[in-house]
C-alpha cells in the first residue's frame, strides 16, 4: 500500500511541475469553450443574440418601397445599412456583408400590378455571400412578409384602382368567362367596391379636421387607415428546460473538458512508453514492486488529475460564465468515471502501443473522432438522426451529454447515472484490456 501511495504521489507532483500540460489541459479548454459558448448562445440572454447585417439598396421611391425599406429597418432581428448598389456589391464580394437587397425603380408598381394576375413580376436582385446560405434564407421570409403586407395595403388602400382596373379590363365577357374566371371577376368587383369606400372614407377625412372635430377625425383616420395582408399569427416563445435558464458556455466547457481531458490521457500512455523506453518500469519492477501496483498508481493518479482538471475548468464556468450545476453530486459523479475512463484510456494507448511517436499521432487521431462524434464541437441534436442513434457506442457522447444533464438541462444525479454508467462500463473494459495486454507482454 506504501508503494502504491508514492506512485501516485510520485505522478501527481510531476504533473504539477509540468506548466506546459497544465496550460494545455486547463487553459487552453476554458478559452475554446468561452469562445464556442459565446458562438452558441452565451448565457442565454435575449441581448446576446446578434443581429443580421443587411445591405439595402432604395432605387425605387414609391411609397410601397419606402414603407417596405422601413418594416425592414424595424425588424428588431436585421441591423439594415443602407448603400449604393456599387457598395453593397463591393461588401458583399469582400465578406463584410451576409446579405444585401436592392429594390429596384418601379417595383412598388409592378408588384401591384403583379398581384392578382401574376405576370410581369418584378424581381428583387438579392446578392449573398456563398459561405451564408442560411442567412440568405432567413432574409428571404423577412422580405416576403414586407412586400406582401406592404404591397396588398396598397391596392386594398383605395389610393390606387388602376391595377384592379386593369385586371377587370384585361377579363373576357362575363357571359363567356371560364368557371375560374368568373371568379375572379367576382372577388375583383368585391375589390373596387371596397377601394371606392375606402376612397370616400378618406375624402371624409378632411371635413371633420378642418372644422377641429378630433372624434370624427379619429373615426375617419380608422376607417381609411390600410390593411393589407399581414401573417395570420405570431409566435409566443417559450424554452422549456428542467434546469435553469439555457448557457451556451455549460455545454462548450463539457465539451472542451471531455476533449482536453483525453489530450491529457493520451499524455499518461506516452509518459509510460516513454518510462519503459527509457528502462524506469524496468527498475521498479525489480523493486518489491508488481505489475499491478505499478498500473493500479498510474491509474488512480491519472483518475485524480482528470477529475481535478474538470473540476477546476467547471469552477472557471460557475464564476466567470454564469453557468449552474444543478446537481452538486451528479457532476461529481460525472467527472470521477469520467476521470476512471480517461485514465483507463491512457493506459489502453500506453499497452497496445509500439513506440511514443506512433502511440501519438494515432491516439490524437482517435480522441479527435471521438470528441466530434461525440457533439463537443457542435452539439449532438443537430447531427443526422442516423448519426445521433450511431454515436450512442461513443462514450464522449454519453460523457457530453452527462455533463449537460447536471448543468443546464437539471436533470440531477438520476439524468447523470446512465451517462456515469457507460463511462464505468468504458473504464472496465478498456482498463482489462490494457491489464491483459501489460501482463503478456510481461511474461514474455
Amino acid at each position: 500500500m506504501t508503494a502504491l501511495i508514492a506512485l501516485i504521489r510520485k505522478d501527481l507532483i510531476l504533473y504539477l511541475k509540468d506548466k506546459r500540460a497544465l496550460m494545455l489541459h486547463l487553459l487552453m479548454p476554458v478559452v475554446l469553450a468561452a469562445f464556442f459558448g459565446s458562438l452558441f448562445g452565451g448565457d442565454g440572454g435575449g441581448d446576446s443574440t446578434s443581429k443580421i447585417d443587411l445591405g439595402l439598396v432604395v432605387q425605387d421611391k414609391s411609397e410601397q418601397s419606402q414603407k417596405i425599406a422601413a418594416g425592414l429597418k424595424a425588424d428588431k432581428v436585421l441591423n439594415v445599412v443602407e448603400l449604393s448598389q456599387d457598395e453593397a456589391q463591393a461588401k458583399v464580394r469582400s465578406g463584410k456583408l451576409p446579405v444585401a437587397v436592392v429594390i429596384p425603380a418601379g417595383f412598388g408598381e409592378q408588384a401591384s400590378a403583379a398581384l392578382f394576375s401574376g405576370r410581369d413580376k418584378p424581381q428583387l436582385p438579392l446578392y449573398y455571400d456563398p459561405s451564408q446560405s442560411t442567412v440568405l434564407a432567413m432574409v428571404k421570409g423577412l422580405l416576403t412578409q414586407q412586400v406582401m403586407q406592404v404591397t396588398s395595403a396598397s391596392v386594398m388602400s383605395g389610393k390606387n384602382t388602376q391595377a384592379t382596373d386593369k385586371y377587370l379590363a384585361e377579363l373576357p365577357a362575363a357571359a363567356s368567362r371560364s368557371p375560374e374566371q368568373a371568379q375572379l371577376g367576382d372577388f375583383l368587383v368585391s375589390l373596387k367596391k371596397f377601394q371606392d369606400q375606402r376612397a370616400a372614407a378618406r375624402a371624409a377625412q378632411t371635413a371633420p379636421a378642418a372644422a377641429g372635430d378630433s372624434a370624427a377625425s379619429a373615426v375617419a383616420d380608422a376607417a381609411a387607415a390600410p390593411g393589407g395582408m399581414t401573417m395570420p399569427y405570431t409566435t409566443q416563445e417559450e424554452a422549456l428546460s428542467s434546469g435553469p435558464k439555457y448557457n451556451g458556455y455549460a455545454h462548450s466547457f463539457a465539451g472542451m473538458g471531455v476533449q482536453f481531458i483525453l489530450f491529457m490521457g493520451i499524455n499518461l500512455g506516452i509518459s509510460i512508453l516513454l518510462e519503459q523506453r527509457q528502462g524506469i518500469w524496468s527498475r521498479l519492477l525489480a523493486a518489491p514492486v508488481s505489475l499491478s501496483t505499478i498500473i493500479l498508481g498510474r491509474a488512480v493518479a491519472g483518475a485524480i488529475i482528470a477529475t481535478g482538471l474538470m473540476v477546476a475548468m467547471f469552477v472557471c464556468a460557475v464564476l466567470i460564465f454564469k453557468v449552474q450545476i444543478t446537481s452538486v453530486p451528479g457532476f461529481i459523479g460525472m467527472a470521477i468515471c469520467f476521470g476512471l475512463m480517461t485514465a483507463a484510456f491512457g493506459l489502453l494507448i500506453a499497452a497496445f502501443g509500439k513506440t511514443p511517436e506512433a502511440a501519438r499521432g494515432i491516439a490524437t487521431f482517435a480522441t479527435l473522432i471521438l470528441v466530434m462524434l461525440g457533439g463537443a464541437w457542435v452539439p449532438s441534436f443537430v447531427f443526422p438522426q442516423w448519426m445521433q442513434t450511431a454515436t450512442l457506442v461513443v462514450p464522449t457522447r454519453w460523457a457530453v451529454d452527462g455533463l449537460d444533464a447536471v448543468t443546464w438541462r437539471g436533470l440531477g444525479l438520476d439524468g447523470a447515472a446512465p451517462a456515469m454508467a457507460v463511462q464505468l462500463g468504458f473504464a472496465a473494459v478498456f482498463g482489462a484490456l490494457a491489464v491483459w495486454k501489460f501482463l503478456k507482454d510481461q511474461r514474455r
